[in-house]
């Protein structure tokens, strides 16, 4: 276990350095409001970033990626600020609980009682225009689906899109091809994300957790408009793809762009690069075609 702990603590360092040091004197670093959100387990931080927002646009809750284990707040502030002002959204991230601390169902648990309480309370947030969108990436994206096909009815009202990067949307023990093609072709190898499954599901067996899966869910019909970006050079390619066909199998409008050449984390964890300024302009387009509005 006490290694465990300090491949956990090292990792942690490293994600969190490695991210400073791509978006360095490339982000505003504007003021923030910091949020305390109740959660299942006490209250939740939340960080909100307003400056760039217009308030014709819903607010976008952010799942930060890092595997359920390595993000926070501070992994993903240059991103979520970046997006703020250029994407023109309000902004809200969520600092849930993490594995192996906390294995799941906790962050899953968190994230759907942040959702919940962001629908109660959108008037009295940043500007936007009474709708929501929820995204993340990675392990956020996970967290993302998860918590769209669990939101009560009454939420569901308000949500008009997710938005989902790179996702982490099965478990592994489901062969997908791009875990041996792409096992070592960027930043996210397969045996990291081994590591992270294992602290995310701690004692459960992934045949127990299927709720964690949102890849095999039976309820996909249901979700959303969805935005999905896959990268190329990523063990989780594959299931990032077959999420978007699944979702639209039913009939579910999918905005989907698999992007070539592209390592796991570039929208997030490489800075403002030609890919990310792509998914920027993307993501305002659809943001502004599912929930676009006088505000």
């Amino acid at each position: 276990m006490w290694l465990n702990q300090l491949q956990t603590r090292l990792a942690r360092i490293y994600y969190r350095l490695s991210n400073q040091s791509h978006w360095r004197g490339k982000f505003n670093n504007p003021a923030t409001s910091l949020l305390q959100i109740p959660g299942p387990a006490g209250s939740m931080a939340a960080r909100m970033y307003t400056t760039g927002a217009s308030g014709n646009l819903p607010l976008v809750l952010y799942f930060h990626g890092g595997g359920w284990t390595i993000g926070d707040l501070d992994t993903h502030h240059p991103f979520c600020q970046v997006l703020n002002e250029q994407a023109g959204v309000t902004v809200l991230a969520l600092d849930y609980r993490l594995a192996p601390e906390h294995p799941w169902p906790a962050a899953q648990d968190d994230c759907l009682a942040a959702a919940e309480w962001v629908t109660d309370h959108l008037a009295e947030l940043g500007p936007n225009n009474g709708s929501l969108v929820i995204a993340g990436d990675s392990a956020g994206g996970n967290l993302t689906a998860c918590s769209a096909l669990d939101l009560s009815t009454a939420a569901r009202q308000a949500l008009c899109g997710i938005a989902a990067l790179y996702p982490a949307v099965d478990h592994p023990e489901r062969v997908w091809p791009s875990y041996s093609e792409q096992a070592r072709s960027g930043p996210l190898t397969t045996k990291l994300m081994l590591w992270f499954w294992k602290n995310y599901l701690g004692d459960t067996p992934p045949a127990d957790a299927m709720a964690a899966r949102p890849l095999q869910s039976n309820r996909l019909g249901e979700l959303p408009p969805v935005f999905s970006i896959p990268a190329d050079r990523d063990p989780l390619r594959d299931e990032g793809q077959a999420f978007a066909e699944a979702v639209a199998n039913p009939g579910v409008s999918v905005q989907h762009r698999h992007v070539p050449e592209a390592a796991h984390g570039f929208a997030c964890s490489e800075g403002p690069t030609k890919d990310f300024h792509t998914f920027i302009t993307d993501f305002r387009e659809w943001l502004v075609s599912v929930g676009g509005k006088s505000g």
